[in-house]
């Protein structure tokens, strides 16, 4: 399980639609299960199909977690039109171990849908995720 606080939950929401109808990336840092901060990141290629973080940014963002001793908790990226489950391709480009797999589907605009997965060695499972305050 993952624990989300609702505002960081909305922002990612709020950044999936921000970006429309590119997709959007982004990493939660937290400790244990539960996230606490949120970092928009850059997605470099510029496509509604996939993403690729800023490695400069990836880099920045995990040594300010270090330094706040803090870890990288999930991925997350946006699905502009297609549902909240991951693709061929996030599942192969899933390389990092021990992280959640967090997707925001804008496919009904109307009504945004953010699942979370664990991805490993081409397995993937569903992570209930819980909302906090």
């Amino acid at each position: 399980m993952i624990e989300i606080p609702k505002t960081i939950h909305d922002d990612m929401i709020t950044h999936a639609q921000e970006g429309f109808p590119l997709e959007v990336c982004g990493i939660l840092g937290g400790a244990g299960d539960t996230v606490s901060v949120n970092y928009r990141m850059t997605n470099t290629d510029a496509s509604n199909e996939h993403f690729m973080m800023d490695p400069k940014e990836q880099f920045a963002v995990v040594k300010e977690l270090r330094a706040k001793g803090l870890s990288m908790l999930a991925i997350y990226h946006s699905h502009p039109e297609t549902p909240a489950r991951p693709s061929e391709e996030d599942i192969k480009l899933a390389l990092t171990p021990d992280v959640s797999y967090v997707i925001v589907s804008l496919a009904d605009a109307a009504v945004p849908v953010i699942k979370s997965f664990k991805i490993g060695s081409g397995n993937v499972e569903v992570e209930p995720i819980e909302i906090i305050i």
